[in-house]
């Protein structure tokens, strides 16, 4: 691809995480598939592309994908427990399969994902890896040897435009959450103190007996607490009133 069609691509994936950077009010599952079309569209010989996700107890799960083989194919990978896709999340940074039915790694995998679909070079970028999960970023053609050297290293760049903005939205995520949980301890709290006439220390503390005894998240007790006081406040919102 010409020097100057690549810089095309690279900055028009930019220009998309510069843009989601702006939407913070939008769904992650949208802002994955927009990232994983464009960076389908970006790559030269791919016809497919998606984000696998995995957890250390070997679940496997398609974030996004741009077509059935890319779900397929991780499903293959789940029940087989190999593929290029887990390896260059837990162990490489890029994987690459040139033909599917020449390939020698991952047998169980390759044989299968041969069989049921007519995909035949693969290419597999790490997006993030921690103790717990992990994410790569794929691209699929049916052609063999559909993926260069030249084709890799604008992968690489690709995946990293994609783990800027995922984790970007995933801490957006998060901090939603915890404002969440602490606006429906706070209520709960309100009610305790104003119930027991105690003090906020007191009320908290409370909370957190209540917690600890029952085995149960702190924000989860409160919200609890609080569905139990206003029922009727609970239905209206659950029919948008």
């Amino acid at each position: 691809m010409a020097a100057s069609r690549r810089s095309e691509f690279i900055r028009e994936v930019a220009e998309l995480v510069q843009n989601l950077q702006q939407q913070r009010d939008r769904d992650v599952d949208t802002v994955l598939g927009e990232l994983t079309e464009n960076a389908a569209r970006a790559m030269p010989g791919a016809q497919y592309a998606g984000i696998t996700v995995a957890t250390r107890n070997g679940k496997v799960r398609t974030a996004s994908a741009t077509h059935r083989y890319a779900e397929l194919l991780d499903e293959i990978q789940q029940h087989s427990d190999q593929g290029p896709c887990l390896s260059a999340a837990w162990e490489h940074h890029i994987m690459r399969i040139n033909d599917l039915t020449r390939e020698r790694r991952w047998p169980a995998y390759c044989r299968e994902a041969a069989e049921e679909t007519p995909i035949r070079s693969i290419m597999s970028f790490q997006l993030f890896t921690d103790h717990h999960s992990m994410a790569a970023l794929n691209f699929y053609a049916e052609q063999p040897n559909a993926f260069d050297d030249e084709a890799a290293e604008l992968g690489l760049i690709l995946a990293t435009h994609t783990a800027l903005a995922w984790n970007m939205f995933r801490r957006d995520e998060q901090f939603r959450s915890a404002l969440a949980s602490r606006d429906i301890i706070g209520q709960a709290k309100g009610m305790i103190m104003e119930r027991f006439k105690i003090d906020a220390v007191q009320a908290f503390e409370l909370l957190k007996r209540l917690s600890q005894s029952s085995n149960t998240p702190l924000a989860v007790v409160a919200r609890e607490m609080v569905q139990a006081e206003h029922p009727a406040d609970d239905r209206d919102r659950a029919r948008g009133v």
